[in-house]
């Protein structure tokens, strides 16, 4: 059964830093589009950041730019988003995907993860 399996959330203050993590059983994410998703409280569900799976894509939200990166350790098959100068409009469960024929950053994802949480608070 396929398995995409966020961590590295947690509580942090604002302008702290924390690096998510994606990581798959049974697929190999280096074949697949893979995005990071948010849901804050109260709100819908937006992309946040996404890899092609040639790697040449690299998309980020406007309210994100400059803060995330993302990227893949193919030897871990795990795909990481780098997070620096939260603010607390960061707040939300994230969540990462992946899309056997998904463009980036919209395009169908076949599979998801269960979510980790991000606070940003003081």
């Amino acid at each position: 059964q396929v398995q995409l399996v966020e961590s590295g959330g947690g509580l942090v203050q604002p302008g702290g830093s924390l690096r998510l993590s994606c990581a798959a059983s049974v697929i190999f994410l280096d074949y697949y589009t893979v995005g990071w998703f948010r849901q804050a409280p109260g709100k819908g569900r937006e992309v946040v950041s996404c890899i092609s799976k040639s790697n040449t894509i690299r998309y980020y939200a406007d309210s994100v730019k400059g803060r995330f990166t993302i990227s893949r350790d193919n030897a871990s098959n795990t795909v990481y988003l780098q997070i620096y100068s939260l603010k607390p409009e960061d707040t939300a469960k994230y969540y990462c995907a992946a899309g056997l024929y998904a463009s980036c950053p919209s395009g169908h994802m076949d599979y998801w993860g269960k979510g980790t949480l991000v606070t940003v608070s003081s």
